[in-house]
């Protein structure tokens, strides 16, 4: 008999098993590091202003990470792209591009031809990786047990423990290989020596013992080989089930890790967020205090502009208002209540005033007035990708771009011009002031309020067609009314003309000029708002600021508005400057806080106006003001104003019932599309795609808006035919417009004021009202 000896073998191995669940194979050299990280500097594409901008990458377990700065590795990441899924293109020596499909595309550019090369490896080997664990888990995913390993906290111990179970059972798995080897090489020579035997033709006891001895050879090999098959069998599973295990081993690891991860970024943010509401807080303790009007930070995830609003650092006011001191209030104390009783006697005069009487005829009081709507169809709960939408409009003008009316509220831009007369009584109480430092702060409590109908507003208005109407009548109820038309399509704009029986005009032309910059939109208005008071020839003019709409891929859509107005009586040089400041995380003040210092010809304060512009604005009397210390960091003196008490000046109204399912619309807004007989046929409120969208039928309402827009331009086109033809016809051709559209009740000529080409209005409209003759008007619904 033959002794074998086969434990312990010293034989190399012949598979082995690693952590990943593979054969471990020979690889090339790469590039990369050691590990599957990859970490470095690559300048990504990010707008045609700023151009490719340096950002910090890690390529990790098939995802591609970037960021800003590495120190924003802990807390924030602008993006990350799945490899197993995107596709890796070369441009030139340094130039490549990832894209997964349409919905992420990043334009890389290294820093040489060698380095572009060492991330295309890296990242092919990552893709390569990805891919594989992707069909393995695909194929053996719903093979796994009901329970998997846990992994707590003490899960790096586990882990080792499981990494030396499997290189025990590598190394057992490696000797039964052997022993496999071994078995088949003796029970072949074995088999060949009894043969030989077999071959001499013993007779005899000899010839029984051979046959005997070959007999259970062949038993031997018979045992031999299922014994081969069963090892071959239990390692076709161990390698099966180990790279399993391994899988889901290491799908666990990595999901604790983006889960402790996101619980630390979660735990920053909460401590930023508590630090700011405690500053808020100590800072502010009139209830109302609004720190949380903005979105959260995590919304944001990827980069567009560094002038994110939300990472405004708290600017520095640029004064500082404190009580003044009691010798002021004696020494003054008749002028304050003259002044504190001129303004309660204008209040209660108003107050007390019957709005439904005109002034100019006391009978009609008799004549009761029109019941207003106060509610509209609720808004229908449609469902819209806006990334599909919007993804190919980024830069450009939004006026241009044909939008379904899922992003509209069902009035026109008229209509919502129309509504900067909701607090129209600001303008009642201005006409009433003796002096004009007072009305200056009616009127810039004006210029804020036209805002506060937008808080919450972030539908977008429908475009004006050219030649469009609007006129709101509400000389009966308050004492005033007024007209919208738009007077051009290609800029888009708008002229407005309001007159009041109680002394004041109004009047404006407004271009909005739009841009989508990916993350958020800028919507820019351009013109500038005149207001005439008839008793003291007053004449107030100011611009509007930007207003921005925030979360338009991600998140929930909130609106901010930024910037400065400078309202100016022309009459008497009297100047106030509003300061919009932008939503801030970190700023301690209340969100969407507006101040103001209303200044004489000579520079010198009198009034500095405070609030918010969605909820109120106060102003208080200046009593004495000086310079004061340094601004550590503009090394600028901030002026200190001595002021009395502040006074209320405007305070929002509040929204009806039911406004959010009513697109927010205030009780002006919910009346201005109501229908109303004997207003021309280019009234807004006889627009069918309008009015289809208001009764919530939008299928129908985007076809009607496709056919009118298209009504438009062949109108446009024919305008252009006949310009061009009577251009050819006769020798003067100076200065033509490409479009020879004329508005119908306004008339473009030069402002005395201000020296701008605008629009203003020449009448007729309200006569040919009374007359019913609207033939002049256009066709253009």
């Amino acid at each position: 008999m033959i002794q074998l000896s086969i434990f312990p073998l010293k034989v190399p191995p012949v598979c082995s098993l690693s952590l990943g669940g593979v054969m471990s194979e020979a690889k090339t050299p790469t590039p990369t590091p050691p590990g599957d990280t990859y970490k470095g500097w690559v300048f990504k594409w990010t707008n045609y202003i700023k151009g490719y901008q340096r950002r910090w990458f890690v390529l990790s377990n098939g995802l591609l990470s970037y960021y800003r700065t590495q120190a924003e590795m802990g807390h924030t990441c602008r993006g990350t792209i799945n490899l197993a899924t995107a596709t890796i293109t070369v441009d030139d020596a340094c130039n490549f591009v990832i894209s997964n499909g349409g919905a992420q595309t990043y334009h890389l550019k290294a820093s040489c031809e060698v380095e572009r090369q060492r991330w295309i490896t890296a990242l092919e080997l990552a893709k390569a990786k990805a891919v594989r664990m992707q069909a393995e888990s695909d194929d053996s995913g719903d093979d796994f047990p009901s329970s998997s390993p846990r992994i707590t906290q003490g899960g790096g111990s586990q882990n080792s423990e499981v990494q030396s179970a499997l290189r025990t059972l590598s190394n057992k798995v490696e000797d039964l290989s052997t022993c496999n080897d071994l078995i088949s090489k003796h029970g072949s020579a074995l088999q060949r020596s009894l043969a030989e035997l077999d071959g001499l033709r013993l007779t005899g006891e000899a010839g029984d013992k051979i046959r005997q001895v070959t007999e259970r050879a062949t038993l031997f090999r018979i045992t031999s080989n299922a014994m081969i098959n069963a090892c071959r069998d239990f390692l076709t599973l161990a390698q099966t089930h180990s790279k399993r295990w391994q899988k889901a081993l290491q799908a666990e690891r990595e999901q604790r890790v983006r889960l402790e991860e996101t619980l630390e970024q979660l735990a920053k943010q909460h401590n930023h967020l508590e630090r700011a509401f405690r500053g808020a807080a100590q800072a502010n303790a009139s209830p109302d205090n609004k720190g949380a009007a903005g979105p959260g930070k995590g919304e944001a995830s990827d980069e567009d502009d560094d002038n994110e609003f939300f990472d405004a650092m708290e600017e520095a006011p640029e004064f500082i208002t404190v009580p003044a001191d009691p010798q002021f209030h004696k020494r003054s104390s008749s002028n304050i209540s003259g002044l504190n009783s001129e303004l309660c006697a204008d209040d209660q005069s108003l107050n007390e005033e019957p709005l439904a009487m005109n002034q100019e005829s006391p009978s009609q009081e008799l004549v009761p007035l029109k019941k207003r709507r106060t509610r509209i169809p609720d808004k229908p709960n449609y469902s819209l990708n806006l990334w599909s939408i919007m993804k190919n409009c980024i830069g450009k003008e939004l006026s241009k771009i044909p939008m379904p009316v899922n992003f509209n509220e069902p009035i026109s831009m008229l209509q919502r011009l129309s509504e900067d007369l909701e607090y129209h009584e600001l303008l009642d109480k201005a006409a009433k002031c003796q002096n004009s430092l007072e009305q200056m702060c009616y009127v810039a409590a004006f210029a804020v309020s036209a805002y506060s109908t937008t808080v919450y507003r972030t539908g977008k208005p429908f475009n004006p067609l050219l030649g469009e109407t609007y006129e709101l009548d509400r000389k009966r109820e308050s004492g005033y009314r007024s007209l919208c038309e738009q007077v051009s399509h290609h800029p888009p704009a708008a002229a407005h003309h309001a007159i009041s029986d109680r002394g004041w005009t109004l009047r404006q032309e407004i271009t909005v000029a739009s841009k989508f910059r990916g993350k958020y939109l800028s919507i820019m208005p351009l013109g500038t708002i005149h207001a005439v008071f008839e008793k003291s020839n007053n004449h107030y003019t100011w611009k509007k600021v930007n207003t921005t709409v925030h979360n338009i891929i991600v998140g929930k859509l909130w609106i901010d508005q930024s910037g400065e107005i400078d309202v100016v009586n022309h009459t008497t040089g009297d100047r106030c400057h509003l300061k919009f400041a932008p939503y801030s995380y970190f700023s301690r003040d209340v969100a969407r806080k507006v101040t103001g210092v209303v200044m004489d010809k000579d520079g010198k304060a009198h009034y500095v106006l405070s609030g918010t512009w969605d909820e109120k604005m106060e102003f208080s009397k200046v009593m004495q003001s000086s310079r004061g210390g340094e601004n550590g960091t503009e090394g600028k003196q901030k002026t200190v104003y001595q002021t009395l008490k502040a006074r209320e000046l405007w305070r929002r109204n509040p929204l009806p019932d039911g406004a959010e399912t009513m697109y927010y619309f205030t009780a002006l807004a919910l009346t201005l599309n109501e229908p109303e007989e004997g207003v021309a046929p280019t009234d807004s409120r006889r627009r069918p795609d309008q009015r289809l969208m208001e009764e919530g039928r939008w299928d129908e309402a985007n076809a009607e808006k496709q056919r009118l827009e298209e009504k438009q331009r062949t109108a446009r086109r024919e305008r252009e035919r006949e310009a061009a033809s009577q251009r050819t016809s006769s020798q003067s051709e100076e200065g033509a417009p490409h479009d020879s559209y004329l508005a119908l009740w306004f008339e473009r000529c030069e402002d005395p004021i201000t020296g701008e080409e605008i629009h203003i209005y020449k009448g007729g409209y309200w006569e040919a009202k009374e007359r019913g003759s609207w033939e002049s008007c256009p066709n253009i619904f």
